[in-house]
C-alpha cells in the first residue's frame, strides 16, 4: 500500500482526485466519514483538510459541533504527520488540547503544521497545531495534538 503521501502526489492534482483520495482516507478510517472532509493539500509538513457545514455536524444551536471539529484537527494531524516522517518510523496521537474560538458555520478549512521531526531513538512527542478558519477568514477553532513518534519494530 503506497503511502498517504505518495497516494496525494498521484491523486491530489485535481478536484476528482482530491475528492477520491479523501474516500479513501474515509474507507481506511471510516469514523472520518462522519465529518465527509476534502483533503485539499498534503505535504511534508503541512495538511490542509476542508469540512463543509452541514446539518449532520451541527450542534443544538446551529453551528458546527465540537467533536467535528476535533475529527477534522485530528485527520488534518495525523496525514501531516504522516507525510512528514520517514517511513522508519510511526506515530500514534497521545493528546489533545482544543481552543473554540468563534462559533463554527460555513466551510471551515484546517490547516495542520508539523514542527521539524528531531531524534527519536527513544521516542518523540511531537506537538502538531492546527488551526481551523471560516470562509472569511476568521480563526473559529485551534488545537495542539500531541503524537508520539517511534521506530517501527522490525
Amino acid at each position: 500500500m503506497p503511502t498517504a503521501l505518495t497516494l496525494f502526489e498521484r491523486l491530489g492534482g485535481s478536484a476528482p482526485g482530491r475528492w477520491l483520495f479523501s474516500r479513501i482516507v474515509c474507507w481506511r478510517a471510516p469514523y472520518f466519514a462522519t465529518i465527509a472532509p476534502r483533503v485539499e493539500a498534503l505535504a511534508p509538513g503541512r495538511c490542509v483538510v476542508r469540512i463543509r457545514d452541514r446539518r449532520r455536524v451541527h450542534n443544538h444551536i446551529g453551528t458546527v459541533h465540537a467533536i467535528a471539529l476535533c475529527n477534522a484537527a485530528e485527520l488534518a494531524a495525523g496525514l501531516a504527520t504522516d507525510a512528514t516522517i520517514d517511513k522508519s518510523l510511526r506515530w500514534i496521537q497521545k493528546g489533545m488540547q482544543v481552543n473554540y474560538l468563534k462559533a463554527a458555520r460555513g466551510t471551515l478549512t484546517a490547516t495542520a503544521t508539523v514542527p521539524q521531526i528531531g531524534d527519536v531513538a527513544a521516542g518523540l512527542d511531537c506537538p502538531v497545531s492546527v488551526n481551523m478558519h471560516n470562509a472569511a477568514g476568521e480563526s473559529v477553532f485551534s488545537a495542539s495534538i500531541s503524537m508520539w513518534i517511534t521506530r517501527r519494530n522490525g
